[in-house]
């Protein structure tokens, strides 16, 4: 296997494949103000397996369409999503999330849980805004310092890793740069971190390892998310997941 397919090994059976929560997922609904029975339509992108996508359907009763270019979380997503009863309102679209398919302000609102990065918060907040209705909403958690000040290390390797990695403030001034109003922001908690992410990914390390036959490659991985870990285990005050919910503004 090449490094992505071991990494979808990895996390393909995963509830989720980043930091998160459905209580913050509800607490970015909430600082939304959208509001239930309104025939919403709204696109998660980067959903990998799904946990937000259920959410948003369930608690707003919205159509949601769910992005990710892996269809193998896409079937997992699509699996849940039936026993949950939730199927009808659920679509899966695989599709790399800067070539969206999706008609200009044809969306109430777009959500992103950990997953922007993957096309750079400035590039993405700038690229999905024109399918948004005027007045659509923006939801992304994103990569955040918590402080002016980080010890070296961390910023050194987070800067390697995402070279945008910035302060809440400056991720704020992107999106007004960008036509924007920020209407709420909260960090993830640990939580959402250790019990939510880290530590049910640390449990599947001995499977992950043995069916791979514990390849250099596989224990390379495992040893680059061991050094994550206990990075944020050091240094979690310094930084986390920042959630923003912003409203694009009329033209």
């Amino acid at each position: 296997m090449n490094e992505l397919e071991l990494l979808v090994d990895l996390h393909r059976d995963a509830e989720r494949q980043g930091p998160g929560g459905d209580e913050e997922t509800r607490l970015s609904v909430s600082l939304s103000g959208l509001s239930t029975g309104e025939g919403l339509k709204i696109a998660d992108i980067g959903c990998g397996t799904g946990a937000a996508t259920r959410v948003l359907a369930e608690d707003l009763g919205a159509s949601v369409t769910a992005v990710d270019f892996l269809p193998e979380f896409l079937a997992e997503l699509s699996a849940a999503a039936e026993q949950a009863g939730l199927d009808g309102r659920i679509e899966t679209l695989a599709a790399s999330m800067d070539a969206l398919p999706f008609e200009e302000q044809s969306l109430d609102a777009i959500w992103s849980e950990g997953a922007i990065y993957n096309m750079g918060f400035r590039k993405g907040v700038e690229s999905w805004r024109r399918f948004l209705k005027p007045g659509g909403i923006l939801a992304v958690s994103e990569l955040t310092w918590l402080t002016d000040e980080r010890p070296a290390e961390l910023q050194q390797h987070w800067e390697k890793q995402y070279a945008e990695v910035d302060t809440a403030s400056a991720k704020m001034r992107i999106l007004e740069e960008n036509g924007y109003s920020p209407i709420g922001y909260f960090a993830l908690p640990e939580r959402c971190w250790l019990d939510n992410y880290y530590r049910p990914m640390q449990q599947r390390f001995a499977d992950f390892l043995a069916r791979n036959a514990h390849s250099t490659a596989a224990q390379e991985i495992v040893s680059a998310e061991e050094f994550e870990i206990a990075l944020y285990e050091r240094y979690s005050a310094y930084v986390g997941y920042g959630y923003y919910v912003a409203r694009r503004t009329r033209d």
